[in-house]
């Protein structure tokens, strides 16, 4: 590796070749603020708020790579100057609204201006009043408050290869918009929530239900009952304050509670209920040898992306409903059989890391008898919105367990919050189910970690293989299916979340600015947090679960049988490019 030295504010330090000049000087503790720059996304050099002082040049070192005998200051009065201007007019033609804003105390234009000492606009921009962009689901877009950044373009088009934004127009008429300005909704959008995650101001943000499930919480007459996803326990926290990475599940199910949920459901249940039913049908696809590779069904936003760019790969999508969404078709017929409540009584309300949820929650495709499996879906940031308004003290609530009988789960449904979580449950599964023997290692590192496509191959008991592969982010789910296309590589059973990481770092989770993501790796904390709370746990194989055993017994009768497709499969549809 070729090394470089070049001197920062009088300091000598050494870099690898190719390191920018920002990167440079936050290694060595100097704060160079940004707004454009998104590590590993965006270094486009637009906003011009990163500039240094080169020689007697002023260039942005985002996209200024270290060169041997460089130097660089980054504090001179002209240094100074130029970065409050640059803020100056991006507030002078920005919708300040502040207090008000969902972004307020989490933005990073607003720890711009504070940091520069911001106290006035000198200038006055020609501010053209742009409606809401509210033709989404699950995505608001706010025009007036967008700073052209190009962090959700590139987010979009260079990590998801999805390209449902871009810029339009030129000079001071440019602006974001999807394709012919028809609204994010009615465009290839998948509701993944990354651009949501990469905005550094408000200009994006998800549609939000807070005020929704606060009204159905007050009618008496109603059994407001909520479920969690895994991946919500080991990231909420941080919206108070703990440290990232930080498991806070009891916590969250006693902040539920004092909320006035009827019962608190752990989603892992049906997570561990998705493994018995997609493992049962991987298994009937291998004897039959049909609609190979069998590709997961959890993740909304994959599920979106192959009805629009890949609907001819439809039959290879499996036919199970999302577990939040098996979890709710049981609420809603299973449990209310139990408790002898009217299932139209019944409000189903999930806790989830992902905007796209809301997309699916309306689907026709996942109705029952004119009922939705599930009625409301919250963000992990809406539950501590929610948690706040309550005025509940979060961090000192004393741990409490989920219900029963849908609150039990294993540790191989809490994985499903990490990206190839759901590849090593269904593996765990489908090696024992084959047989009388059990696996004597069931950690499947090999599915693990952050790189973009992992591939693992196991030998069953009755003799066959089944090779599995692991794709998260979209651009890495396009080039596996290249690879299966092309038949490069005969697969049997593919995962794909469309969130980098996983569920882990989803859309509705809490958002880091582009400062810490530059060195904190929220993927492998948020990880690294499920695959602890994997190894604590009693039983960790979803056919080893009681509660799964039970319903099956008293209810659905076996995996794969008629109530269960009837409650807890789908099907999947085309879907147009606009």
């Amino acid at each position: 590796m070729e090394i470089v030295t070049l001197k920062i504010n009088d300091k000598e330090i050494q870099v690898p070749k190719g390191t920018t000049v920002l990167e440079a000087a936050r290694s060595i503790g100097i704060k160079i603020p940004s707004l454009c720059y998104l590590k590993d996304v965006n270094k486009c050099s637009a906003c011009r708020i990163c500039v240094v002082e080169v020689g007697s040049k002023l260039i942005a070192s985002c996209s200024l790579e270290a060169e041997e005998g460089m130097v660089v200051k980054t504090n001179t009065p002209a240094v100074r100057e130029v970065r409050r201007m640059v803020v100056e007019l991006l507030l002078s033609n920005h919708k300040r609204e502040c207090t008000t804003c969902i972004r307020n105390e989490n933005c990073e234009l607003q720890s711009c201006a504070k940091e520069l000492n911001v106290r006035e606009i000198k200038y006055e921009g020609e501010r053209i009043s742009k409606p809401l962009d509210l033709s989404s689901t699950s995505i608001v877009r706010d025009a007036e408050k967008c700073i052209l950044c190009g962090r959700c373009i590139s987010t979009c088009s260079d990590v998801q290869t999805v390209y449902a934004i871009g810029f339009a127009k030129r000079g001071f008429n440019t602006k974001v918009e999807a394709p012919y300005d028809k609204g994010i909704g009615n465009t290839v959008c998948i509701n993944c929530g990354q651009c949501i995650m990469a905005c550094p101001v408000g200009a994006l943000s998800e549609k939000n239900n807070v005020d929704d499930v606060w009204k159905v919480l007050g009618e008496r007459d109603k059994y407001v009952i909520v479920q969690t996803a895994p991946a919500v326990r080991v990231a909420l926290g941080e919206e108070f304050g703990i440290k990232i990475g930080s498991r806070v599940t009891g916590k969250m199910v006693s902040a539920l509670r004092n909320l006035g949920f009827y019962k608190v459901f752990d989603t892992d249940f049906a997570a561990d209920l998705t493994i018995m039913e997609e493992g049962t049908e991987l298994l009937s696809r291998l004897e039959r040898e049909e609609n190979l590779p069998l590709m997961t069904s959890c993740c909304p936003g994959w599920i979106k992306f192959v009805e629009h760019f890949y609907p001819e790969m439809l039959n290879n999508l499996s036919t199970c409903k999302s577990p939040h969404e098996m979890e709710g078709a049981l609420i809603k017929t299973y449990f209310a059989e139990m408790m002898g409540i009217d299932a139209k009584k019944i409000v189903v309300v999930s806790i989830m890391p992902c905007v796209a949820k809301k997309f699916e929650r309306q689907r026709q495709e996942l109705s029952n008898n004119d009922m939705q499996d599930v009625d409301y879906v919250l963000t992990t940031r809406e539950l501590a919105q929610m948690i706040k308004e309550a005025g509940i003290d979060f961090v000192n609530l004393e741990d409490e367990d989920f219900d029963n009988p849908l609150g039990e789960s294993t540790g191989a449904s809490v994985i499903f919050g990490a990206t190839g979580g759901v590849a090593e449950a269904a593996l765990r599964t489908i090696y024992e189910i084959t047989g009388d023997k059990e696996l004597d290692n069931i950690d499947f590192e090999v599915v693990r970690g952050i790189n973009g496509i992992r591939i693992a191959e196991i030998e069953l008991q009755n003799g066959k293989k089944v090779t599995a592969a692991v794709a998260h982010g979209l651009g890495n789910a396009r080039e596996l299916l290249r690879i299966v296309k092309s038949g490069e590589m005969k697969i049997d059973f593919i995962e794909v979340m469309a969130c980098p990481g996983g569920c882990v770092t989803g859309g509705g989770q809490p958002i880091l600015n582009s400062n810490d993501l530059a060195i904190i790796n929220a993927k492998c904390e948020r990880a690294g947090a499920i695959y602890e709370e994997d190894k604590e746990m009693p039983i960790r194989k979803s056919h080893k679960n009681p509660y799964i055993l039970k319903v099956y017994k008293e209810f659905l009768g076996k995996p794969n049988g008629y109530l269960s497709h009837e409650l807890l499969h789908t099907h999947y549809v085309k879907r147009d490019k606009f």
